[in-house]
């Protein structure tokens, strides 16, 4: 029985030391060196005694930063991975908040890193990486690990600006690996076209499937995600097969006409998540590679990424959505009434999650943990915790959960309520609209629609009034040439709602 994720590596060496593990556009590691190379670097981290710690890396995306990762888990302490890419404030809290003893960085970052206000010790991978290994103290480590002990620390965004750190343990990644693996149907022939930052909970899917398998990860570099021809070349030269990557991605792709020019030789699994897939966008990929198999996958970083799963087997109407299914094995979604009850059929309720699959909580905030994070209300027996995703969802006429939205994404508008995902469903529809987004201005009681695509703003507003009633038009219409996205690909509201801030001020 395994109770470390690195039990997966330890295996996987002895079967296949000299098949490529991990790789970028310009360097790769096989499994004997991320063994041999996470061994030393765990060493070097419990020679300066620190074990059952937090410890910060602050790398490029590379495969060197991944094996770092399996390095700090060595060590018997998780990892807590920035970016470049994270705004200064964001990373000053995310280093406030863990209070971690060591920061990991490399060439590219080490200056950057001597500017934080980071009170512990800073290293560079290319002098931890040569450690002499330390057999005894990491056997040490290995053995006075449990499996409720914490393998990361990833933040989220908070309400209130301040960023969350959700804590998820070995057990928890373990059996998401497990679930995830049986229901996409990965093996040693699997090849992965990484599309998530590191810094993201949504790599897991990538990256101990991979040890678990003896599978290949394909680090895809970020500028290809602007460039959708030279993206699916890249997929055809890897010999990538699976991919699971947030709607935009694959929307960046359907949505200029890229199939027209080249179309995924290799690719037989594509799962999808994070938002709603467009049927328009998705009937294009479906199309393109008839022998595929697609799936839906639902699931908050609090429940260790994903926990439901729908693989799509029948056809859609364009302003239906696509469900998200049932479950993983050894999960339940309860829908549940103002926290109090289960919904009954057909009503709809906050999907709360219960399982192994529950992460610890936010990392040093326990008056947030305690919002989400709460007693089953459904037994008063003994302790059990489950999370509140804050996501509104209903079963539909074949028992499969609908996402109906999110708890603060509906509005009351004009006496109505309103889900602004059905604005959006509707305006996907619309002849030559690539992307949709909407928001909501508190303030004037106006709904706000942003879009990239061929029709004028006049075109557009005349094709939604045939799609939607007129209570739910939006009073606001804004054409752009590429919606802003965030370092995860998913559309960046937050910067639209900063967008029109701005031009309301104006």
């Amino acid at each position: 029985m395994r109770n470390n994720v690195l039990d997966y590596l330890d295996e996987i060496v002895g079967i296949k030391p000299d098949k490529v593990a991990f790789a970028d556009d310009k360097e790769e590691f096989t499994f004997k060196q991320t063994y041999d190379v996470s061994r030393a670097i765990g060493s070097s981290i419990l020679k300066k005694g620190i074990e059952r710690k937090p410890v910060v890396v602050f790398m490029r995306k590379h495969p060197k930063e991944i094996v770092t990762f399996f390095g700090v888990i060595k060590a018997g302490s998780f990892y807590v991975p920035i970016d470049e890419e994270m705004p200064e404030a964001r990373i000053s809290l995310i280093l406030e908040n863990v209070m971690a003893p060591l920061l990991i960085c490399d060439d590219e970052t080490y200056e950057k890193a001597l500017t934080f206000k980071f009170e512990g010790e800073i290293v560079n991978y290319s002098d931890i990486s040569e450690t002499k290994e330390e057999p005894e103290l990491l056997d040490k480590a290995y053995c006075r690990a449990l499996d409720t002990d914490p393998i990361y620390i990833v933040f989220t965004s908070g309400s209130t600006g301040v960023p969350k750190g959700v804590a998820a343990c070995h057990r928890s990644v373990l059996d998401y690996v497990e679930q995830l693996s049986d229901t996409l149907g990965f093996n040693e022939d699997t090849v992965f076209g990484n599309q998530t930052p590191l810094y993201f909970d949504a790599c897991l899917k990538e990256l101990y499937p991979t040890l678990k398998y003896g599978a290949t990860t394909y680090l895809i570099p970020r500028s290809l995600f602007m460039m959708p021809v030279k993206l699916v070349e890249y997929l055809n030269e890897n010999k990538i097969n699976t991919i699971c990557w947030v709607v935009s991605a694959l929307t960046l792709i359907s949505a200029f006409g890229t199939f027209d020019k080249v179309k995924p030789e290799y690719l037989h699994t594509i799962a999808f998540g994070s938002e709603v897939f467009p049927i328009k966008q998705f009937k294009i990929w479906k199309t393109t590679l008839p022998d595929a198999s697609f799936t839906n996958l639902y699931g908050p970083t609090e429940g260790t990424g994903m926990c439901c799963f729908y693989h799509v087997d029948r056809d859609f109407e364009e302003t239906d959505m696509i469900p998200i299914g049932r479950p993983f094995k050894n999960t339940e979604i309860l829908l549940l009434k103002e926290r109090k009850e289960l919904a009954g059929p057909g009503e709809e309720g906050e999907m709360c999650i219960r399982g192994t699959s529950v992460t610890l909580g936010y990392y040093n905030n326990p008056e947030k943990t305690n919002e989400s994070f709460i007693q089953n209300p459904l037994n008063t027996a003994y302790p059990e915790i489950i999370y509140c995703t804050g996501d509104i969802g209903k079963y539909n006429e074949y028992g499969e959960l609908i996402f109906v939205s999110r708890k603060d994404y509906q509005i009351k508008h004009m006496g109505h309520r309103i889900e602004l995902g059905e604005i959006e469903i509707n305006a996907s529809t619309v002849a030559g609209i690539r992307f949709a987004a909407c928001i909501y201005d508190n303030k004037d009681g106006k709904i706000v629609i942003y879009y990239v695509g061929d029709p004028t703003e006049a075109e557009f507003v005349k094709a939604l009034r045939s799609k939607l009633p007129r209570y739910m038009l939006p009073n606001v219409t804004h054409k752009l040439p590429q919606m802003p996205l965030t370092a995860n690909g998913k559309i960046d509201k937050v910067t639209l709602k900063k967008m029109y801030e701005g031009e309301s001020d104006s």
